[in-house]
């Protein structure tokens, strides 16, 4: 019997799909009852603060190893593509593709706010704006393209009664430019970059090692994600925003089960195949609320289940994380301008929604490195004029919407190299159409040795 046999022979509840979905059950059960519980005096209960930790351990193991699996990933994919004929045109093609689906899911969000009108549909008070803490502006955009130092590594502080605390994060956008760069440099370089470029392999493969070791806790970390939010955020506050916050789901849905399969269908590939071999990676998005912390499964599934070559596969997947967001950067800040312009009554003209679309276009890679969609937001209204004090009546349904927009991020992020390996004649049809073991955790997550 063959390897491939034995691994469809494998009962239902082994595979990787089933144990997250039981995961998300079991997490929705303990944060309905964290819920129930109650805070303590001292703060969360118990209950909560277990689930916090569960989630924030298993995303900050994710996290952990995306620079290093940026920087050797996009360094390999741009030694490998040299031996791609085509290479200038794969990369020109997955902007032009990040560009028109983008296109195509903000011209949905805009429709949408139009039709539904959620801004004059909502029961709260202005008391409710309040400006943002961060925002976002083309000059952020600009200076982020610049590394502060190799690594893409930033220090904060944050001072607390307890005392001052000081945390290192990383800029993806960054990093993503330091390894296009070493990348090209060591092609220039030739022969004597070559151990340099063996060592940069090496480290890849352990990396994918160590990162396949972590996503085998997903499960795990799904139960504690998925409790947290709903112990914390509940859905109550989805009742004073229904019709804004119906939208954007509309739209997520209609952009993820209505747009990614008609493209796909164009292109003679099953949307039935797509999803049951991305959904690994979309699951995790939307418990998890975060691109990057997906980003190692979702090269994983787009290499290995669909059939996308890992020399591009390591190239296009890592760049879709940083500027390829339709749920982040297109729907949501479409519909959420049009909200805010409704509730002040500002007036919006054919210019106006023209400045939507482009903003959601070209000026997505501005939150690459950055907390969620606030500052795709904030940089969409600045640019129309609106007031940012609109983006404080958005902020409590902010987590329960994040979950759908990452996902529809991350599905994107594995749509567009498929498509554009099928466009080149370099997809792996027969991978991408393989039935066995595609929710299966060896097959889909194992490196390959």
């Amino acid at each position: 019997m063959s390897s491939s046999a034995a691994r469809a022979a494998k009962p239902f509840h082994t595979s990787f799909g089933f144990q997250v979905l039981s995961a998300m059950v079991i997490g929705l059960v303990l944060g309905y009852v964290a819920r129930q519980i109650g805070p303590t005096d001292a703060g969360p209960n118990w209950l909560v603060q277990t689930l916090s930790t569960v989630g924030s351990i298993f995303v900050q193991l994710l996290r952990a190893l995306v620079p290093l699996l940026i920087f050797t990933a996009i360094v390999a994919s741009i030694a490998n593509l040299r031996e791609l004929n085509n290479a200038a045109r794969l990369v020109w093609q997955t902007l032009l593709w990040f560009a028109i689906t983008a296109l195509i899911a903000v011209v949905i969000g805009i429709a949408l706010g139009l039709l539904i009108q959620p801004g004059l549909n909502t029961g709260l008070a202005a008391t409710a704006a309040a400006a943002p803490s961060s925002t976002g502006s083309w000059l952020d955009f600009l200076k982020g393209l610049v590394p502060a130092n190799l690594l893409g590594l930033q220090a904060s502080t944050k001072i607390s009664q307890s005392g001052a605390t000081t945390a290192l994060n990383f800029n993806v956008l960054q990093i993503l430019v330091v390894s296009i760069a070493v990348g090209i440099a060591a092609l220039q370089v030739g022969e004597k970059a070559e151990p340099f470029l063996a060592f940069n392999r090496s480290l890849l493969a352990i990396t994918r090692k160590i990162l396949w070791w972590i996503i085998r806790l997903t499960p795990i970390g799904t139960i504690g994600l998925l409790g947290n939010a709903v112990a914390v955020y509940g859905w109550e506050a989805l009742a004073s925003l229904g019709w804004f916050s119906g939208a954007i789901y509309i739209g997520l849905a209609i952009v993820l089960f209505v747009v990614y399969p008609l493209l796909l269908l164009a292109h003679g590939l099953s949307p039935a195949r797509f999803f049951a071999s991305a959904w690994p990676a979309i699951q995790l998005a939307f418990v998890s609320r975060s691109s990057i912390g997906t980003l190692p499964l979702t090269e994983q599934v787009t290499e290995r289940n669909l059939g996308v070559p890992r020399e591009y596969a390591a190239f296009a997947v890592p760049l879709g994380a940083t500027t390829k967001m339709d749920g982040c950067a297109a729907i949501y800040p479409a519909i959420s301008a049009i909200f805010v312009a409704q509730f002040y009554g500002v007036p919006l003209g054919v210019q106006e929604y023209f400045l939507i679309v482009f903003v959601s276009v070209i000026g997505s890679a501005a939150t690459a490195g950055l907390t969620g969609a606030t500052v795709m937001l904030t940089l969409t209204l600045s640019t129309l004029g609106l007031p940012l004090q609109g983006v404080g009546l958005l902020l409590a349904v902010d987590p329960i919407l994040d979950m759908g927009r990452t996902a529809v991020n991350v599905a994107g992020q594995a749509l567009v190299p498929t498509l554009v390996a099928k466009r080149q004649g370099i997809l792996d049809q027969a991978a991408y159409d393989r039935e066995e073991g595609i929710d299966a955790l060896d097959p889909v997550l194992a490196p390959a040795e």
